[in-house]
């Protein structure tokens, strides 16, 4: 029997993506407190747990079948893989934001802006498209310190509710890119393996029954 491995992402979408895989038989644990790197479950099924800057690595490289990742991480890394489904959850925005108080100073048109941010690609690409000159200060940690402490002008993040940004002073000016949970799938596996069709057609089962006349 062939084995199907799906890829998880640690993190924001653990939980959601861990309910959806429990809602089509798969017991995974939610919580995630404990949690293995990678667990085997009857019937030839794994689940293995990557950071969400790997999983698609994971994923176009066939280490997994098939992957639940945000659609800002498809975005930034323009991996190779099929994206077949939006699994509506885990909706954010990637956002620029600058500090409270500079915003009219800075966000003139022409002006250098020097932005911190852990999408430098997807950052790039949009200052490019609306044809602003920009620096890009890859960070991977609390991106809103930088413009604190004069590190950057500004900053480019995912925000759900925009609490963050208003904690530490910063406005958003401007909306890049809007994103939910999707499943992407590797190439091979889409075209070789009966599983993965089988998997797919059962989450496609499931969104339908939730939420019926909403599409990928």
């Amino acid at each position: 029997m062939d084995t199907l491995t799906i890829a998880l992402p640690t993190g924001r979408l653990w939980e959601e993506a861990a309910v959806l895989l429990q809602q089509v038989g798969l017991p995974v644990d939610r919580s995630g407190e404990g949690r293995r790197l990678l667990v085997e479950f009857p019937g030839g099924v794994r689940v293995l747990a990557a950071k969400p800057a790997d999983l698609l690595t994971y994923v176009e490289q066939g280490a997994a079948d098939v992957g639940i990742i945000g659609r800002d991480m498809i975005l930034e890394q323009g991996r190779d893989v099929y994206e077949l489904l939006d699994l509506r959850f885990g909706a954010c925005r990637a956002v620029v934001a600058l500090p409270e108080g500079r915003v009219e100073e800075l966000w003139q048109p022409g002006r250098m802006l020097r932005i911190a941010t852990k999408y430098p690609r997807l950052t790039a690409r949009y200052f490019d498209e609306i044809g602003r000159p920009v620096e890009i200060v890859v960070l991977y940690g609390s991106v809103e310190l930088a413009p604190q402490v004069g590190l950057a002008d500004g900053i480019v993040d995912l925000v759900m509710t925009g609490r963050t940004l208003r904690e530490n002073r910063l406005r958003e000016v401007a909306e890049i890119a809007r994103s939910t949970a999707r499943l992407v799938v590797n190439h091979g596996s889409l075209t070789r393996s009966p599983r993965v069709a089988e998997f797919v057609a059962r989450l496609e089962a499931h969104l339908a029954a939730v939420e019926p006349g909403v599409h990928a």
